[in-house]
């Protein structure tokens, strides 16, 4: 199988090609995998995030892009991997749209960015001819305005000719939570890879080309997409979200008293109905979406067509958006998320930490009025709020943020660090919901509690994408399970889904398509694909072990966030109303975590020695020796 990276030298502005040899290959497939061998053998250990040493690898799987007839497998994705400026460990994020599949069309499977070029910069590739373009009067700008720009630029104006991965001033100003954005909307958000590319002053990239991305095995990819499709087309979830999106789980989470509101301090939001997936589809839906090869559709293509909240035609906003800056600040209004969902996309910004970010300033507000704050801290934020006042609900002050955070304007000067730096500096730390620096999504673990152990073992940080125990204890995938039961088998299944999980992001696949399919499901399409004829399940799952293996020794390599652990506020303060009144996450992560060990192969944390041999990783035994 050939798989091309290629390097570029932002130093010299001259860019090479580098073959990826198969075996590598077998061992960590693409995407996440690929990038986390890379980053742990490339990237020296203490290098500053946002410093030369530092690299940003975009890559592709060996199904991206891949399509016989009219397949549809969810395999129009990308994944990003670097070392985080949020959380100082292995970060990376996931995005879908159209531009991993043009990356693969334009000659190369993934590109490195190495060095930091002089001035900024634009990157063109075109059928494997790669150009360098005058960046300075693009910087500043917000995304949706440099893809216009680079599409007239390049002759390419029709959005179904290439993709463009771009940054917005959140990035190019080193915000920690900035993301990277693909085709105007689609976010690679976590991690605040974002700044990264910001520090090597490239503003954009864009792909195009005409390169055929073929199976070895056509007949056998067809025929073993055809049944994989028939799965995921029966599957009540994936009907679901084509109807409602991914905000169907507002009204779900919230009846499960699993809703972080006004900063993880309730579980329920009277307000849910007001914005979720049947009420956005019932008054502000245009029509549905989806990425490359895409059959389930989920994405929202939304529109406020007048009014205070005027937002022209884009999309989303997704669930994970809708409760970061909605229900945990408090805000109950449709439109008004709708419209900052536009602005954070436009900006860069990572939707689910800024949503954290604006909940805990909104609680230190509140402190510093009531004199909860050191009186030099209450001062001090007082004074860089200016005349904002970010009391909960107030969706005004919310958009003022965006722009304030994005360019690092007073207030949004410390927004910008994220909610962990932006917290200890004003001494109220325990405001802040995160693991390792990366805050959390929306779904509360002290109401359906396998959520905190794949929280407290996310090897980025606060995540609901290593381990997405929602699907077992609410949505009965692969079986049911007591959201408020101690049980020993959900330790099981999130590591199961933390490997299996790990594979799909390095294939590069889209994780609603596991609702409906297993590891045994992707074996005939990598077959297919590769022509690795003996190619198991189980080979599968050991790839993906490997792969959780290898994230888990950066961190260890750097000395910090390996350990694993949850927020005192999940662990100390119980839930004040909904099913789970009374509940803290402390019982379940204590019985979890020491079971999860003994089944990962691990230590406090750490990757045993025997385990690093059982999966191939001797080059890395120095580090845990």
């Amino acid at each position: 199988m050939e798989f091309k990276l290629l390097r570029v030298n932002l130093w010299s502005q001259k860019a090479r090609e580098e073959r990826v040899d198969e075996k590598t290959l077998r061992r960590f497939l693409g995407g996440r995998g690929l990038g986390a061998y890379l980053a742990l053998r490339e990237i020296p250990r203490g290098a500053d995030p946002l410093g030369p040493d530092n690299r940003l690898y975009i890559l592709t799987g060996p199904l991206t892009g891949m399509a016989v007839g009219d397949t549809r497998i969810g395999n129009g994705r990308y994944h990003a991997v670097g070392k985080s400026p949020l959380t100082g460990i292995l970060g990376d994020s996931n995005a879908g749209g159209k531009f991993g599949p043009w990356l693969r069309f334009s000659g190369y499977d993934g590109i490195v960015l190495e060095g930091v070029s002089e001035e900024p910069v634009w990157i063109s590739i075109v059928d494997g001819e790669v150009e360098f373009h005058d960046a300075r009067p693009l910087w500043g700008k917000g995304v949706v305005y440099t893809e216009k720009r680079i599409r007239e630029f390049m002759k390419m104006e029709d959005t179904s000719q290439g993709s463009v991965l771009a940054i917005g001033p959140a990035g190019e100003n080193l915000a920690r939570i900035a993301a990277l954005i693909n085709d105007s909307r689609r976010a690679a958000g976590r991690t605040g890879l974002g700044a990264v590319m910001g520090s090597k002053r490239v503003k954009a990239i864009f792909a195009y080309g005409s390169r055929k991305i073929e199976p070895v095995d056509p007949q056998g990819f067809l025929k073993a997409a055809k049944k994989f499709m028939e799965k995921v087309e029966a599957n009540p979830v994936s009907q679901g979200l084509r109807k409602y999106g991914t905000a169907v789980l507002v009204n779900i989470i919230n009846e499960h008293g699993a809703l972080p509101t006004k900063n993880w301090t309730r579980g329920t939001f009277e307000k849910a109905y007001e914005i979720s997936g049947e009420y956005m589809a019932e008054k502000y839906l245009k029509k549905n979406s989806g990425c490359w090869g895409c059959m389930i559709r989920c994405s929202r293509i939304t529109e406020v067509k007048e009014g205070p909240y005027y937002t022209p035609v884009g999309k989303g906003p997704e669930y994970e958006t809708i409760w970061a800056n909605g229900a945990n600040p408090m805000i109950g209004n449709m439109e008004a998320l709708i419209k900052i969902n536009y602005l954070l996309n436009d900006m860069g910004i990572d939707t689910i930490s800024f949503g954290n970010a604006v909940a805990a300033l909104m609680e230190l507000y509140e402190k510093a009025l009531n004199g909860a704050l050191p009186k030099d801290k209450a001062e001090k934020l007082l004074s860089l709020l200016g005349d904002i006042k970010p009391t909960w609900g107030n969706a005004d002050a919310v958009i003022e943020l965006v722009w304030r955070t994005a360019y690092r304007d007073g207030i949004g000067d410390y927004l910008a660090e994220g909610t962990a730096r932006f917290t200890e500096a004003f001494g109220s730390p325990d405001s802040a919901v995160h693991v390792r620096g990366l805050e959390l999504p929306a779904y509360d673990p002290r109401a359906i509690n396998g959520m905190a152990l794949a929280y407290a073992t996310s090897n980025r940080g606060g995540c609901h994408l290593r381990a997405y125990a929602v699907s077992f204890e609410v949505l009965g995938i692969p079986k049911k399970t007591d959201p408020l039961k101690i049980d020993l088998e959900k330790v099981q299944l999130v590591k199961f889904q933390q490997d299996f999980f790990a594979a799909i992001d390095s294939m590069v696949v889209c994780k609603f398509y596991t609702f409906s399919t297993g590891p045994e499901d992707y074996v005939p399409l990598i077959r297919a694909a590769t022509g690795w004829e003996d190619f198991t399940a189980e080979e599968l799952l050991t790839i993906g072990e490997r792969i959780y293996n290898v994230e888990r020794l950066f961190a260890v390599r750097e000395g910090q966030g390996y350990r694993d652990y949850l927020p005192k506020r999940l662990l100390e303060q119980p839930l004040p109303d909904g099913p789970a009144r009374g509940k803290t996450a402390k019982e379940a992560l204590e019985a979890y975590l020491p079971e999860y060990y003994k089944l990962r192969g691990w230590e406090d944390g750490k990757p045993l020695p025997e385990t690093l041999q059982r999966l191939g990783l001797n080059e890395f035994l120095y580090i845990v020796s």
